[in-house]
Parts: C-alpha cells; structure tokens; sequence
C-alpha cells in the first residue's frame, strides 16, 4: 500500500466500502472484486486498497482473530507482526512489573502496542515509516488518549513519562510487500543503540529465533518462543522485565494453553544412550533455548545421539517440551528396500521427520510409492555415521 491508495482508504467512503467488501480469499475472488468495483466508478486507488485490505484481512485472522475484521494493515507489515496471542503474554510481563506506560519504538501495525493497549497499558508507538505508522494509528484508535503513535525514528522518540520500552528492530529493507532480510549490522534501530537503551530502561526486544546467541548480553533473560509448533522469535527482558535467576527460557504455546521451561544458564545435554522404546523431539523453543538437557532429565531419557535433537527412553512419560513418538521397529535406511518394507506392512500414510541426515521428505516420499490402509510415522537420523529409520506413533 502506498501513500495515495492509504489517502483513498482512509475516509468514510472507503472505509465503508472496505466493510461492505467482505472478505476476499482468492486471486479469483480479487479479480471480480476488482472488476466489480471499477465497473461502479471508484477510482483504481480506492479499488486497489479496499481489495488489498480484504484480502490481507482474510490473512491476518491467523494472528489476530476477530479483531482482524476492524484492522488495516500492508503485507510486510502483517508478516512480521507479532501475534495478538504472543502480545498478551507480553503485555501481561509488563503489567506483572508494574508498568503503566511503554514506548513501542518500531511499533509496526501495532499488533504489540494492541497487547499492551488491551491490558490499560498506556502506550505510545513509533515508526519510522510514514504509512504504516498511519496504519497503527487507525488500528489503536479504540483505546483513545492511552495510546497514541508517532512517525519517527525510535532514536528520536521522547521517552519523557515512559516506565519501559519495547522494541522491535527493523531486519528486512523498507517496503510494504516484498521485503528482504539485512545483516545485523544494517538493522534499524542497530543493536548497539538497543542494547545501550535497555541498560538505562526497563524493557524487551523482539529478536528472530536465529539471532546469534554470542550477540545476546550477559544481564538479560532470552526467552524463546514457540506457537502452535513453530518457533516464532527470541525476546530478550532486561532490567525490571527479566526474571531474577533466569537467563534461558522456552515458551511453548499451543492453542489457548503455554508452558515455559527456564534456567539459570544453558542446559548441558544429557548423556547418550541406546535408542529406546520411545522417540521424543524437542520443542524448536527448547532447541532454540538449549535447555534439551533440562527435558530429557525430566523424561528419564538420554539423547539418541550427540549434537542431534533427539531423545530416547524406555519409560512413556511425555511433556509439553516435547513430541514423543513410541518406536515400532527400525527399518532398513536404504529408499529401495524401506519402501519394501512400508509396502509390506501396508503403510500408506506417512509423516516424515528427519534430523541430522541430508534428506529431502518430499523427494524421498516419491520414491517409497506408498500403498496401503495403515499409517505411521517415518524418523530419520544418524548415530555416528550409521542412518536409522524408525518406524514410530505418535504418543
């Protein structure tokens, strides 16, 4: 969305075209809208917002719900946005703190400064880009005076009042739809201004879960965090917002439910040990989080082999950190003759996870040429330089 298409959407008349629009969730459905709308008169502009909009709200009820409905947004900015979910939890350590007020310095949409709005946190939001601060402008206009947004850099921003900060960095290059990744040198604010900022104020930075852990600080808690299986960012708290005696965390959400694991330091792994009667996987927040010690003690398991992120045991206990998986057999790890073997056993569903081996799943797929009733599940890894391939269930 550029400055002209948000000039059009932003009256009474394209608002309420917007609305009467409904949602549109194809290309199909984009280009009748579109046919449609010009063959009414409005203007391309208009026709190009309106449709653009229903079509990313369509998306966006995957991160916001309901609320996506009544909110406006520009692609880049609804796939970076942090999950209204995810927010909540945010808002909630914030208001855990004692905080009243919070600066969202690259507020974005403002999918975080929602969260903390939500909870009466008074906010004051910043973007350095001009739209889409007018977006999150539109979208915090329910709460009022108690959240207000700026167009500015987060290095210029006032502070003036504020109890701590949030700040999400900008990693990918400017633009409202295709974007790309920049190094972290490049990052705006740079890390070096964040960090600095975070000594003198309470606060958090939403990082991705790949950040370079020799990069974090010492006096911070990192908190990774996972949703609904995906690990979908590194949080780093400091000052009143890190938990005492916490420097590792993983947070593992699913649904309406969240679990978190939490140590002083990084977990040293368990000991190897002989594959067992069961498989577990670790979360990616645990991987991320390097806590896998912390689980498999807990599960009375050992790791299956080491630097690999598989566990294994005899007992069938389980938990939220991982997925466990009851081993049936192990198989021949050559395509030809596992494919024998899964057609004999009449394996015609198959879910293919794989760690530590160079295996493409869907080429290998192909090649097994499945047939059969029964299903199961297919785990490919290594011990040393020997491949297994395990025939397992789910627990």
């Amino acid at each position: 969305m550029d400055t002209s298409e948000l000039t059009a959407l932003l009256t009474p008349d394209g608002l309420r075209l917007l609305d009467e629009l409904g949602p549109v969730a194809s290309t199909d459905d984009a280009a009748r809208a579109v046919s449609r709308l010009r063959a009414a008169g409005h203007s391309p502009d208009l026709v190009s917002a309106v449709v653009g909009q229903s079509r990313l709200r369509v998306r966006a009820a995957a991160k916001f719900g309901a609320f996506a409905d009544r909110m406006l947004f520009t692609r880049a900015g609804l796939e970076q946005a942090t999950r209204l979910s995810i927010a909540a939890r945010h808002a909630g350590r914030f208001r855990a703190a004692g905080v009243e007020s919070v600066a969202d310095l690259g507020c974005g949409i403002g999918g975080d400064a929602l969260g903390l709005a939500g909870l009466g946190i008074r906010v004051h939001a910043v973007d350095a880009d001009e739209v889409t601060a007018a977006i999150a402008a539109y979208n915090l206009a329910p709460f009022g005076e108690a959240a207000t947004v700026a167009h500015a850099r987060a290095e210029d921003a006032d502070l003036t009042g504020m109890d701590a900060v949030w700040l999400d960095p900008a990693r990918r290059t400017a633009g409202h739809s295709e974007t790309r990744q920049v190094a972290s040198g490049e990052w705006s604010p740079s890390l070096e201004w964040v960090f600095e900022l975070l000594r003198r104020t309470p606060g958090g930075v939403k990082l991705g879960p790949g950040f370079d852990r020799s990069q974090i600080p010492d006096d911070v808690e990192a908190q990774w965090i996972s949703a609904d299986g995906s690990t979908i960012e590194l949080v780093l708290w400091a000052g009143a917002l890190a938990r005492d005696h916490v420097r590792r965390a993983a947070l593992v959400v699913r649904g309406g439910d969240a679990w978190e694991l939490t140590a002083p330091a990084d977990s040293p792994d368990a000991e190897q040990r002989e594959l067992g009667a069961f498989v577990h996987e670790p979360d990616g927040a645990v991987i991320r989080a390097r806590l896998i010690g912390e689980v498999a003690r807990a599960l009375e398991a050992g790791m299956l082999s080491p630097q690999i992120a598989y566990l294994t045991s005899d007992t069938p206990l389980t938990s939220p950190f991982v997925q466990s998986f009851r081993v049936r057999e192990q198989l021949p790890a050559d395509p030809k003759k596992l494919a024998q073997a899964l057609r004999a056993r009449g394996i015609g569903t198959l879910e293919i996870k794989k760690r530590g081996v160079d295996v493409d799943p869907a080429v290998l797929r192909k090649k097994l040429s499945l047939r059969g009733d029964e299903a199961a599940t297919l785990l490919l890894t290594r011990v040393g330089s020997t491949r297994l391939a395990l025939l397992a269930d789910r627990v």
